[in-house]
């Protein structure tokens, strides 16, 4: 039976003791319609059972062709559940992820919430009010079969909300070829990172490390780097940490090792995105660069022999990999939890998963799914990113803060590596927009 919150506040213990009290008034209830609608015709009752359910999704465009569109996969998926479930329909709007937030908040600011969405956050709307717990919503077996760092991820204060849809890790790739014939094995350390780096500009690589800063996604680059250096954006009790000695050491490091020296390509890494850089690597253009599982089929269709290793560290298996996940969350507005939780539940089934994951490349949220992953006799790779995942660190996603500073991140933690850039300034004043974000009444310093 699906456990359904009828208010936020009010939880399991509270209802159960208030059982027998609605039992008796349920009776009551009851036997006085039995005998109102004795007389009359039942067309109420018919018309409420016949009544339809749309429920509507909100959702990014993973796919990088029409080939590859999200569109196909939520297509089947919605025509299978809708099979099994008559008198409930899913209409999906597929958006870019680029703009897919700011339709959604558009959306919910107009007051016209969709019943379920998918986003890069959660706590916003949790924190107003507007969101389903996750135990409102799904089944005990869907949510219980959620890998536990990503369930605990998207948990506020103990309770969940985000419902992890779509999770990747990161590995550094690089370019067999160019390795083969400079004699290069895969590095293990930053210097290793950096040895490779300039023997491959010394063979006229156009990118020996691709570093992308650009505002696409420096906050993930970015952590990549703070963590394999022992640190991250937050602590061990989710304060922020961006000014941490370990990480200036570490944004100093990058500064003067690899875009000091010319290591790092001809486009300023403040200007590189990712996709950019995705692209020259399938172009044979890059050394190595971290990437994540889409960057395979990238590499694969143009034919580029690549390899795969753990993230480099200061030293040897040093720190943690980045792990990225997206949220599935479903709104209060709608009213509409029971067809909502039963169309989540099959959205999480193993087979459903595992058509997702391989579709686009991404690793699957849920134990069943990744044991099947694990046992398949393909998808090696694919395991290899599976594997960084239950250590991997991922962004603080909990925090309402967390929305704004990696806007903050992505447009000025790459001043920190330009020329006349100081780690140290551009780390603390991001330090401190962090701090302005977690207690708005401090101010903006």
């Amino acid at each position: 039976m699906r456990r359904h919150h009828e208010g936020r506040g009010e939880g399991r213990g509270d209802r159960r003791g208030r059982g027998a009290a609605r039992s008796a008034t349920a009776l009551a209830v009851v036997l006085a319609l039995a005998a109102a609608l004795a007389g009359c015709g039942s067309d109420s009752a018919e018309e409420s059972a016949d009544e339809e359910v749309a429920l509507r999704l909100v959702a990014p465009e993973y796919g990088d062709s029409a080939k590859t569109s999200s569109k196909g996969y939520w297509k089947r998926v919605v025509a299978s559940f809708e099979k099994g479930h008559p008198g409930t329909t899913v209409d999906v709007e597929v958006h870019p992820w680029r703009t897919v937030d700011k339709v959604l908040a558009r959306q919910v600011a107009a007051g016209n919430a969709p019943d379920l969405a998918i986003s890069g956050t959660y706590a916003s709307y949790a924190a107003d009010g507007r969101l389903y717990r996750a135990d409102d919503l799904l089944s005990i077996g869907t949510q219980a079969d959620f890998l536990p760092p990503l369930a605990r991820a998207g948990e506020m204060q103990r309770v969940q909300y985000g419902m992890p849809f779509a999770a990747s890790t990161r590995l550094l790739f690089y370019n067999r070829d160019l390795f083969e014939e400079a004699g290069l094995t895969p590095p293990k350390t930053w210097d290793g990172v950096r040895g490779a780096a300039e023997a491959l500009k010394k063979r006229d690589v156009p990118y020996p490390y691709a570093l992308p800063l650009g505002p696409e996604e420096a906050q993930a680059e970015t952590l990549n780097w703070l963590l394999s250096g022992g640190s991250g954006y937050t602590d061990d009790l989710g304060s922020y940490t961006l000014d941490s000695p370990e990480n200036v050491e570490t944004v100093g490091w990058l500064k003067k090792e690899l875009v000091g020296e010319g290591l790092t390509g001809p486009t300023p890494p403040g200007e590189l995105d990712r996709a950019d850089a995705y692209a020259a690597f399938a172009k044979g253009r890059v050394g190595m660069v971290n990437g994540h599982p889409s960057l395979m089929r990238a590499a694969e269709r143009s034919g580029v022999r690549y390899g795969v290793a753990p993230v480099p560290g200061r030293t040897e298996d040093a720190g943690a990999t980045l792990g990225v996940t997206d949220w599935m969350i479903g709104f209060r507005q709608a009213g509409h939890p029971e067809e909502a939780g039963a169309f989540l539940d099959h959205v999480y089934s193993e087979k459903n998963v595992l058509a997702f994951t391989r579709a686009h490349d991404l690793l699957p949220v849920t134990h069943t799914a990744s044991d099947t992953l694990t046992a398949a006799p393909g998808d090696t790779t694919l395991r290899r990113f599976l594997a960084e995942l239950p250590e991997a660190r991922l962004y603080p996603s909990e925090k309402t803060s967390w929305p704004e500073l990696s806007t903050r991140i992505k447009s000025g933690l790459a001043d920190a590596v330009a020329p006349g850039g100081s780690p140290k300034a551009v780390l603390s004043r991001l330090q401190r927009h962090a701090a302005a974000y977690e207690n708005p009444q401090a101010g903006n310093g």
